[in-house]
Order: structure tokens, then sequence, then C-alpha cells
């Protein structure tokens, strides 16, 4: 029996997969294009027939609008009295059976000076025709004169048709109405003295639309211009429900108001019936409706279906037919190489002296027989290379981790700095990129009352920053502690560092003393990022001039600056490891977010300030390892003791040479 594992089986698996994906897109190409092809012939299909159909309501429409117009110049131009307009109004009804009643209504004391309305309406009954006067008839205690039939023509004074509506009093029918307003003379520019409507009967337009046939099933439908149904296969549905009210989805109701908005269109769908359908709409010009024609999609794919079906069929009952085949010939052609793979299990098991098959042919088998005998032996020689290498490399993974804790124990992690210095609030981190890294901090007092801190950023990353930090960390306080002055400290530590550079090795730095009493601070930068100064209503990047950092050019001078830190004011220090972190996206935190985040810390305390800033890095970063070291100092004066004002007036601005 064949193995499920072997190179046989899933050899003929893989082909089998193969031509059965290749036939299978060859199959989906077919039935998408063949279904293309349908769409656009049902396209063009749904479109005659629905203006077919468009024209035909739009003649039956425009000719009761006509006739409509019609009787209104008649009582323009003649001005009948009672009895010849009412044989007018009858005579004109009876001789266009596709109305159901038209009617006449004047304007206040327009027919009769000692009449206030008069409005005769004519309408069908099952045998005759009925005489009604609509100025006797109220819908909700309301006169003609407000009911929108004749409000909307009289204020527009052009032809109108209606919204449909229940005609209660006078028709009780389903109806909309046609409205023409007419004048006391010929002249458009004169008042409106009335006007003439005829009614068409809603169930009539029904049965001009379901005359139509649409292929078995398919049917048309009239909708108003707010998507009530007018005309539908359900008569249940007619004037009750709405496109709308059916539209269960959001993107059905979208379609419902592109199908209104739109001249014409064609979308799929479910129809009432639960069926997938296409439908077709176009607007009727003279009354703003929309005609929909819908075609059930599964009769139109019927015949699509099932040739892919039959040719399913055929795929499968060929493929496997191949698979028998493509078994056969795999089984005879990878006998040896069955032979070698059980010789080469017992050697994967440790067993080294197994001997292998002859190789009896240099085809592909024998030059992989010989190959594994060559393995063989490099595998004996490789593993014990391997002991060796795994040993130093676990040698070197303990050392770092001894450097990375050293490198920390350089930099003051105990926090409050300086517990018997109320006054003042500091605290500092770095997370290092590596085992060990280039960024450090520091801060001591060079007497009892001036602060000296800095931050600095050596270039590069691991050992060689690491060992080039502590050397700069080492110079920086001594020097610091010798001159107390922050660019005389900059500029003997760079002549220092460039007097023996051969591995052109730089690092920038930001160096201030503070007077803890005064709050006056003198800062200088050697190419280093700009602090932020932090108040309750601001945090802005403190103004520092451009200078090179310290190690390239041994003859670069630097300038102290000074300031008055408030004690409603924070120094927040930082590397380029802070603003170039990078998002998933690959985005940096940039310098925008970092004075929103800090605008946003808490401000009364070093520490939540910074706790803050790292935890919207690590939101930033959002799982993705840090490239750079981060390193963070911040430090502010407690306003509990009284400012004693500051006794020299050091320079106001820096500067390079």
């Amino acid at each position: 029996m064949l193995n499920r594992r072997s190179i046989a089986a899933r050899l003929a698996l893989l082909i089998l997969v193969s031509c059965s994906l290749i036939f299978s897109l060859i199959l989906g190409y077919n039935y998408w294009e063949s279904r293309r092809f349908l769409e656009q012939e049902l396209e063009s299909t749904a479109h005659n027939l629905t203006q077919a159909l468009v024209y035909r309501v739009e003649s039956h429409l425009i000719a009761i609008a006509r006739t409509t117009e019609g009787l209104a110049r008649s009582v323009e131009l003649s001005s009948p009295d009672e009895p010849r307009l009412l044989q007018l109004v009858k005579s004109t009804l009876a001789d266009n059976p596709a109305i159901y009643g038209m009617a006449v209504a004047f304007e206040p004391y327009a027919f009769s000076a000692r009449q206030y309305l008069y409005a005769p309406y004519f309408h069908r009954t099952a045998d005759q025709i009925q005489l009604s006067r609509l100025e006797h008839t109220y819908q909700h205690d309301t006169p003609y004169l407000y009911w929108d039939w004749y409000q909307i023509a009289r204020e527009l004074r052009q032809i109108q048709w209606s919204e449909p509506y229940f005609d209660t009093g006078a028709g009780n029918a389903l109806m909309s109405t046609c409205s023409v307003p007419f004048y006391h003379s010929a002249a458009k520019t004169q008042d409106i003295k009335g006007i003439t409507t005829a009614d068409v009967s809603l169930l009539a337009l029904t049965d001009l639309v379901n005359r139509t046939r649409v292929l078995e099933t398919g049917y048309a439908m009239l909708l108003s211009q707010n998507g009530t149904f007018l005309a539908h296969p359900d008569t249940q549905r007619v004037m009750n429900e709405s496109f709308f009210s059916l539209a269960e989805t959001p993107d059905l109701r979208a379609k419902g108001r592109q199908m209104l908005h739109e001249t014409s269109g064609f979308f799929r769908y479910r129809n009432f019936r639960d069926e997938q359908s296409w439908l077709y709409h176009a607007r009727i010009p003279s009354t703003g409706w929309t005609l929909a024609v819908v075609f059930p999609e599964a009769e139109l794919s019927a015949s699509v279906d099932t040739l892919s079906r039959n040719m399913a069929l055929l795929g499968a009952i060929g493929s496997l037919l191949l698979a028998i085949v493509i078994i056969v010939i795999t089984r005879v052609l990878l006998h040896p190489l069955r032979q070698l793979a059980s010789a080469s299990n017992a050697i994967a098991q440790g067993e080294f002296d197994t001997p292998l098959p002859d190789a009896r042919r240099q085809d592909e088998v024998g030059i992989l027989t010989d190959d594994f005998n060559h393995m063989v032996s490099s595998l004996k020689t490789y593993m014990h290379d391997l002991a060796e290498t795994t040993a130093a490399k676990e040698r070197i993974q303990s050392e770092l981790q001894v450097a990375s804790r050293i490198q920390s124990g350089l930099l003051p992690r105990i926090f409050p700095a300086f517990p018997e210095h109320s006054e003042l609030d500091l605290y500092a981190s770095m997370v290092p990129a590596k085992e060990v890294g280039g960024d450090f901090y520091d801060f001591f007092f060079i007497d009892a009352r001036r602060l000296c801190f800095l931050i600095a950023d050596v270039s590069d990353k691991g050992v060689p920053a690491a060992l080039y930090m502590m050397v700069c960390k080492t110079l920086l306080k001594s020097e610091g502690q010798r001159l107390q002055d922050p660019g005389e400290v900059l500029t003997s530590v760079n002549g220092i560092l460039a007097a023996d550079n051969e591995n052109c090795m730089f690092a920038t730095v930001f160096c201030g003393l503070l007077d803890i009493d005064s709050g006056e601070l003198k800062y200088a930068s050697a190419g280093h990022n700009p602090p932020v100064l932090i108040d309750a209503q601001d945090a802005r990047f403190l103004g520092v001039t451009p200078a090179l950092m310290l190690g390239p050019m041994e003859q670069t001078q630097y300038r102290s600056a000074s300031m008055q830190l408030d004690h409603n004011e924070v120094l927040f220090l930082y590397t380029d490891g802070v603003t170039e972190a990078r998002s998933a996206t690959g985005a940096l935190y940039g310098e925008q977010h970092l004075l929103q985040s800090l605008q946003q810390a808490p401000h009364d305390d070093a520490r939540l300030l910074i706790e803050h800033v790292s935890h919207a890095l690590t939101l930033h970063a959002h799982g993705i390892d840090r490239s750079d070291d981060i390193t963070m100092l911040a430090l502010r004066l407690r306003p509990n003791l009284p400012r004693i004002p500051a006794t020299d007036s050091p320079d106001k601005e820096p500067s390079t040479q």
C-alpha cells in the first residue's frame, strides 16, 4: 500500500493538485467570462425592456397631462358658466378612459363673486360618471386650497404630478393627480384663476406595468419619488410599503437612494421573494417616478451552471485516472531512493557506520549516495567544532552580561539621588538597545549649592560605544569638578578626546550647571538634541546654538549660555533614541509627539514624567525592537524654599568656533 509520506504519494498528490488547480482556474475563468458576457447582454436587454416600458407609462401619463392642460386652456379662454363648465369637464372625462377623475378648482371668489370656493369633480364609478363638490370635502378640516395637488401647482405655476395618495371623500381610490394652473386670461403673467386636475388610478398603472413579461418569474415595479411602491406584483405592498422598508442592509438602502436619484442604473440585490436578482431602473421624466425591472439570477445562469457542473465532473474523472498513472510510474523510479532513505534513517539515529546502498548508476540517486558518504565524514568533524563554538559563544554572552551590569553600575541608579536636598527633584533612566550601549547620563554636586548634570550619546552601538562612553563619562565628571563651567568642560574634554581618536568616534553632550538656591542655570551643548523646558502652559525646546560633537576636531570651542529655571518649570533632557523610535510602519516618534507627551505628563514629579514618556514610546513601538539606546533625565526645583538672587551674570548666548 502506498505510504502517504512517500515521494511517490506526494508527487502524485502535487501533480494531481496542480492539474486540478489549473483545470479549476480554466473552469472558473470560463464560468466568470460566461457570466460577465451574460450580464452584459442582460444589461442591454434590461435597458431596452425598461425603456420600452418607461415609454409606455410615459405616453400614458403624457396623454393625461395634455388632456388636463387642454381642459385648463378651454376654461381659461372661454370662462364658461356653471352648466357649460360641468358639461366640459364631464365630456372630457368621458372621452378619456385612462383618466379616473377630473376637477376644476377655482381660487376664492374666482368663479363667482358670491361664492368663496367652487370645485366640481367628476370621477368614474362602476357604471357611470359621478359629480362631487370638492369645496364641501375636507381632509383633516383643510379646504382644497391647501391640498398638495392644488398648492404645489399654484406655487410653481406649471404642470405637476402629486405624490400618490388615497382620495377620501371624493374618488375614494388610490391615485395620483396631474395638476395644471389656468389664469384669468391667456397671458401667463396674470393671476392664477384656478387649477384643473386629472386623476390616474394606481390600479390602472399596476395593470399597465404587470402586463410586461420578464423571463419566467421576473417582474416590474413602479416607485414614487420617495420610494413608495405604486405598482408591484404583491398588491398588498402598493402604497403600504416602500423600497426602504424592505431594505435590510445599509448597502441596499444606499442602492435605493441611488435608484431614486439617478436617471438609470443596473445592480444586484435580493428581491421580495428572497432571490438573488438583477434590477434595472429608469426615471419617468414627467412624474419623477422610477420604473424598476427585476430579473431573477437563477433563471439567467441556469445554462451556464449546468455546463460548468458537467465540465467539473469530467475534470474530476480525468484527475483520478491521472493520479493512478503517476503513482505507478513513481514507485518504479523511486525504489533506489527508498533504499537510501532507509540507510540514512539509521545514520540520523547516530549509527554513522551504517553501509549505504551501492550507486549502480550515476544519476541523481547515485550522486546523492556519494554525497551521503561525504556528509557522514563531515558531520563527525562538524559536531566536534560545534561543541567548541557553543562553549565560546556562551562565554561571550556571559561576559556581555557582566559588562552590562558594570555599565549600569557606573550610572547613578538610586533615587532620590540627593535626599538631603529636598528642594531638588531629579530622575533619570537609560535603556540600551543591545547588552551594552553608548548613551549615558550623570549628575553630581561640585559644591554645596551647584549641581552639574549632563546627558550624552556616543556614536555606534555595543561594546565599542560602551568603552568610549566610559572614557567620556570619566573625563566629563573630572573636568566638571575641576573647571565648573559647562562650556569650558566641553572644550577641555573635546581636546582630550580629539587628540587620540583614530577610530573617528564622537559623542553628543548637553551639560548644565544649576544653582539650586537661585535657580540660575548655565548650559552648553556639543551637537546634542535641545532639551525641553516644560511649564504649566507649554512645553518648548530650549534655544541652543548648534555646535560640533565632542571628538572630531581638537580646536572646537564651546561657550556657556544661562537662563533662570523657575519653580514651576521642568527641564527634560533626552537622546535621539527617543525622537527616532520607530513604529511597526517605520514612522518616527518625532519631536512633536514628544512635546505633546510632555504636555500631558505629570509636571510635579520627575519620575512620573519620565515613566509617562517611556509608556508613550512603548505604545508607539508596539512590540518593535529598539534600534537605539533610550536615555532621559528630568529635573525641577520644588517650590518649598525661597529664591536667592544670582550674584554673577554669565554670557547670555552660547557660541562655537
